[in-house]
């Protein structure tokens, strides 16, 4: 489970309160990509309304459907490629750089030899 920061302890009870956690149900991880590159890899620095995209990132949950199964080599934290059309934004930091992900959509993961 992620645990995300509560900012509106002091509304009002009777409105929606802020989640404080968040996980993945079923076949999914929860990813939380990689920051956009803001230079090439020749060092040429892009200007801010360029950005190469990436769609890399770090598994912060993964759902206990995932956890059990023996034929998915998931585990939190690591580094996977993700295919983004089938990521679904989770809208709880600013950044909006969480994503719940269909295993299916992960298409592959980084190892060290």
């Amino acid at each position: 489970m992620a645990k995300l920061n509560n900012n509106n302890q002091n509304q009002n009870s009777k409105t929606t309160d802020m989640f404080e956690t968040v996980e993945p149900i079923g076949m999914r991880v929860l990813i939380r990509k990689d920051e956009d590159k803001k230079q090439t890899k020749g060092g040429i620095q892009l200007p801010d309304n360029i950005e190469i995209p990436t769609i890399t990132g770090r598994i912060v949950s993964i759902s206990a459907e995932v956890d059990m199964s023996s034929e998915v080599p998931l585990t939190q934290y690591d580094k996977v490629l993700f295919n983004p059309k089938g990521a679904i934004p989770v809208d709880f930091e600013g950044d909006n750089r969480l994503f719940v992900v269909e295993v299916e959509n992960v298409v592959a993961v980084f190892r060290k030899s």
